[in-house]
C-alpha cells in the first residue's frame, strides 16, 4: 500500500498530493507543471512537505505532526529520472553493482541475474555508457534501482528523451519487471499511451491539485476528466483475454464481458490478458446493426451519459457490458440520431484503429 497525503508549496501554487493505493503500478498522469515530479520528490525525501504524511506499507517516511522524516539513505526508494544518469567512467556491470553494494547479503531479495535477464542486460555488462544507446542506458539505470532492492520504484518520465521505437522498447521491458519483480512502481508521464499500458491506479494532477483517483479503467472513462486526460487520446482502458487468433488475416480475437474485439495480431498466447485502448475518436454510433460495412468491431452498447459541449464535436459514455468507452461524435449526428441516455445503440470501432501503442499485456 502507498499512501500519500500532503501538502507543499510549490511556486505559484500549493501542491495537494493525496492518494493511496494497493497497486503494482501508481500512474501519477497531468501536463506540465502540474506537480507530478515535486509528488515524486517529496516520496524520495529530496523535498519536505510542509505538512502531511507518506508511507509504504508498515513504514512511515514522512509525518509532519509525529516529527518523522527518513533520510533519503534510509528510504529504500528506488529512482529512475528522465536521463540515465549513469556513472560515466563505470561498466554497466559496475554501474549495477553500485545499487546492489548499497544493501547488505540479508537485505537482498531481488536477484542480479533475473534483473539482467529480464531486462536483456548481459550483452552490454561490459560496455561504459558512451558506448551504449540511449533505451540501453535507460535499462542500466533500471536495472541499478531494482538492485538497491528498494521498497518502492519511482520512474519520472523515463521514456522523454528517448525516440519512439525506443520508448516502445523500454515500456516492453518495464511491463516485464513490472510483472516479474514484487516491487510497487509510482509512474510519472504526461502520455495516455504509456500509463494506460503500464498503470493499475491512476491519479490525475492539474496546477497541484490532486483531481482523481482510481482504477486506470475508470478514471479514463470519465467524461468529466477529458480537459485534463485531453482531447485528442481521450479514451477508455479494458482488460480482455485472448480468444484465437487469425493467421491467414494476422488478427487476434480478444473476448471481454462486453463481447469481442478483432485487432490486429496481439503476441500473447490464447486465455492470456491483455489491456486495450479504445480511443474516443476511433468509435461511431449505429442504431442498428449494420451489415455489409468494413468494421470489424461492432458492440452492442448503451448510452450512460452525453457531454455538454457546444463545438461541432460531443463526447458519449457507453456501458458495453461491464466496460466503460467512450465515443466521438458530430453534435449534428447526436442531434439527428436523437440519442439519449439509456438508449440501446451499437459502437464500432476499426480493427485497425489499435496498433502497438494501444495494447499491451495485463
Amino acid at each position: 500500500m502507498i499512501d500519500v497525503d500532503f501538502e507543499q508549496p510549490l511556486g505559484p501554487f500549493t501542491l495537494r498530493a493525496q492518494f493511496a493505493a494497493a497497486a503494482r503500478v501508481v500512474g501519477l498522469f497531468g501536463r506540465s507543471g502540474a506537480g507530478k515530479t515535486s509528488v515524486v520528490n517529496a516520496i524520495a525525501g529530496v523535498t519536505r512537505p510542509r505538512r502531511g504524511h507518506i508511507r509504504i506499507g508498515d513504514a512511515t517516511l514522512f509525518d509532519a505532526e509525529r516529527g518523522i522524516d527518513v533520510p533519503i539513505a534510509q528510504r529504500r526508494v528506488g529512482y529512475v529520472f528522465q536521463d540515465a544518469l549513469l556513472f560515466p567512467h563505470l561498466t554497466a556491470s559496475a554501474n549495477l553493482q553500485y545499487g546492489m553494494q548499497r544493501r547488505t547479503v540479508a537485505e537482498r531479495y531481488i536477484d542480479a541475474d533475473r534483473v539482467i535477464d529480464v531486462l536483456g542486460l548481459r550483452p552490454l555488462l561490459g560496455r561504459k555508457p558512451a558506448t551504449l544507446s540511449g533505451g540501453e542506458r535507460q535499462r542500466v539505470a533500471i536495472g541499478r534501482a531494482l538492485l538497491a532492492q528498494p521498497r518502492l520504484l519511482l520512474m519520472d518520465e523515463p521514456l522523454a528523451s528517448l525516440d519512439v521505437p525506443r520508448r516502445a522498447e523500454i515500456l516492453d521491458y518495464i511491463e516485464r519487471l513490472r510483472d516479474e519483480f514484487r516491487v510497487p512502481i509510482v509512474y510519472v508521464s504526461h502520455s495516455v499511451p504509456e500509463v494506460t499500458r503500464l498503470a493499475d491506479t491512476l491519479v490525475i494532477l492539474a496546477d497541484g491539485q490532486t483531481l482523481a483517483v482510481g482504477d486506470v479503467h475508470d478514471v479514463m472513462g470519465r467524461l468529466d476528466l477529458k480537459p485534463h486526460t485531453g482531447r485528442y487520446e481521450a479514451g477508455a482502458v479494458i482488460e480482455a483475454a485472448v480468444a484465437t487468433h487469425d493467421d491467414r488475416f494476422a488478427l487476434t480475437t480478444l473476448r471481454f464481458e462486453g463481447g469481442e474485439l478483432s485487432v490486429p495480431r496481439v503476441d500473447a498466447s490464447a486465455g492470456e490478458r491483455v489491456r486495450v485502448r479504445i480511443r474516443a475518436r476511433d468509435v461511431s454510433i449505429a442504431l442498428a446493426r449494420p451489415a455489409q460495412i468494413s468494421m470489424l468491431n461492432v458492440l452492442p452498447a448503451t448510452v450512460l451519459a452525453i457531454g455538454e459541449e457546444s463545438g461541432p464535436v460531443v463526447d458519449l459514455q457507453l456501458a458495453v457490458g461491464s466496460a466503460r468507452i467512450l465515443a466521438r461524435i458530430t453534435r449534428r449526428s447526436c442531434a439527428e440520431l436523437g440519442l439519449r441516455s439509456g438508449q440501446a445503440v451499437f459502437a464500432l470501432v476499426k480493427a485497425v484503429s489499435f496498433d502497438h501503442r494501444s495494447t499491451g499485456y495485463a
